[in-house]
């Protein structure tokens, strides 16, 4: 099924409003599942609707909050979320940061005690719609080993950035600095599909292929070392210098229901027109572009966000898909909270 995306963000606030979610943090809430989605992104779309509502019932997600911000310097802020939502102190915390660029060349805001924030790439957009670079970056609860090790001692700690192109769309990287994401994890479960030797182990170091037994085993890092020195930037970044909790002390989304995330989160803004007119930084990227992407033989290759971007393009003029199980899901949710949905 394809919803209008209006129509798709109506129904998400009612949701989460029957979900005793206060309006101003429905309201981002509902914003960035629905970009997810219309982005194709749906491990971090309206499908997260059930156990987010549920952390907002035992208390883990703080409804409503009382988030501080504070200027630490010119173009240095911080925020304490007061354990709400990690999209919305997320949001906060990248208009944060593009108001600081706006003033001084670049903004850069930590926040803590917050929890799981979703896809990096919402945030960078942000900062990419006004014409700057962005970065975001946060910490999970360990899944993943250390490089050579085989105990879970970091989080998947996904790392995204951004580069506006001429047209309004952008370049957009958003990844895990895992082998795999822990919803790429459920969403095999859901296909009945196996994991590719090498992304995750066993207790005694043994390599993964059922989805199933990777739940209670331990990702990998992506690229090895490579991935494993990336994973400890997000740490620092956006935990040890937040002052969020920092590898164990962060909270399961799933499995601690009673207790905040206390992720920490790190997002930054460069305002392009400080370097140059913002023209010649596009016409610049344009230039890269086509060297990225002239074609070599009869292989085809895309930048980092064009399958994103289409999607969206998609969503816009089809409608967002949702697909048959997690349209059940929400309307057994819908069900439970007395909201009558209406797709069309």
């Amino acid at each position: 099924m394809r919803i209008d995306h209006y129509r798709y963000r109506h129904i998400l606030e009612c949701l989460l409003a029957a979900g005793r979610v206060d309006p101003v943090q429905a309201a981002s809430v509902a914003d960035n599942l629905t970009w997810c989605d219309m982005a194709g992104r749906r491990n971090h779309g309206i499908e997260r609707l059930p156990i987010l509502l549920k952390r907002v019932r035992t208390g883990a997600i703080k409804c409503p909050c009382d988030p501080q911000i504070s200027r630490l310097a010119p173009a240095i802020g911080r925020i304490d979320a007061d354990s709400g939502f990690g999209h919305h102190a997320a949001t906060l915390g990248m208009e944060l940061a593009c108001e600081l660029a706006a003033e001084t060349g670049i903004g850069a805001v930590g926040v803590h005690n917050s929890n799981f924030f979703g896809a990096g790439a919402y945030y960078v957009q942000m900062a990419a719609d006004r014409g700057m670079i962005g970065l975001a970056a946060s910490n999970s609860f360990p899944k993943v080993a250390a490089h050579g090790g085989i105990k879970p001692v970091l989080g998947t700690n996904p790392l995204a950035i951004s580069a506006p192109r001429a047209d309004g769309r952008s370049i957009l990287i958003d990844m895990s600095t895992a082998a795999m994401a822990g919803s790429s994890v459920r969403e095999a479960i859901a296909k009945g599909e196996l994991l590719e030797p090498g992304l995750a182990i066993d207790a005694d170091g043994a390599p993964i292929v059922d989805p199933m037994l990777a739940k209670a085993g331990t990702l990998l890092t992506a690229a090895g070392a490579k991935g494993f020195g990336l994973a400890i930037l997000v740490e620092l970044l956006s935990a040890v210098l937040t002052g969020a909790g920092v590898a164990g002390e962060v909270a399961s989304m799933y499995a601690d229901l009673d207790r905040p995330g206390n992720n920490g989160h790190f997002l930054l803004a460069i305002d392009i027109a400080r370097w140059m007119p913002l023209e010649h930084f596009h016409h610049r990227v344009e230039a890269l572009a086509v060297a990225l992407t002239s074609p070599l033989g009869s292989q085809e290759v895309r930048l980092p966000g064009d399958t994103r971007w289409e999607e969206i393009s998609r969503s816009k003029s089809q409608g967002i898909l949702i697909e048959d199980h997690i349209l059940a899901q929400i309307e057994q949710l819908a069900d439970s909270l007395g909201v009558a949905l209406d797709w069309r």
